[in-house]
């Protein structure tokens, strides 16, 4: 798919939830297209298949390893998300009547979602709840703030963040060029 058209299709999906190109460029998100080659970084334990970038699954594996040699466990939650489903996150959280500026703290818009670029992880490690603030208590994220980096990973959404996320200990973000 070309950009141009990856581009049409995300405004449209945009101006059907009432997300204005002045809502955007207040946020000052960057723009991130699907990634178009994936493979499967991680199998859950309910089966289902964690998509990545093969460089970001390479260095997911490389991470989880190293972790695990040092005793820790993480397990990926969510990695690469489409843009429908990133569309289907924004119109539950509608449905359930939270109000578009609270929806815009806890999700990126469609076209948005470092989730799309296939580089991006949610992590989580065994005896705490998936995508909650108690992960900055674990030991696991501890690991990942001392070593995440060797591996290309950086905490995409610390606290007070820039770009008014809520804060976020659990993603990941994988940035090839620091682990070559």
């Amino acid at each position: 798919m070309s950009v141009s058209v990856s581009l049409d299709r995300i405004r449209k999906e945009l101006a059907d939830l009432g997300i204005t190109e002045e809502i955007i460029a207040a946020k000052a998100l960057p723009f991130h297209a699907e990634a178009a080659t994936l493979v499967t970084a991680e199998t859950d334990a309910q089966g289902n298949a964690h998509l990545l970038v093969p460089a970001a699954a390479q260095a997911w594996q490389d991470m989880k390893m190293a972790a695990r040699e040092d005793g820790i466990i993480i397990e990926l939650v969510s990695a690469f998300r489409s843009i429908e489903r990133q569309v289907g996150i924004i119109r539950s959280k509608l449905a359930q009547g939270l109000p578009m500026h609270t929806i815009l703290t806890l999700s990126a818009p469609p076209g948005y979602s470092e989730h799309h670029s296939g580089c991006a992880i949610d992590i989580n490690t065994p005896g705490c709840m998936p995508t909650e603030d108690e992960f900055d208590g674990t030991e696991a994220f501890a690991w990942l703030s001392a070593h995440a980096s060797r591996f290309g990973f950086t905490l995409s959404y610390p606290r007070n963040n820039a770009l008014g996320f809520i804060y976020e200990p659990w993603h990941w973000f994988y940035r090839q060029a620091e682990y070559l």
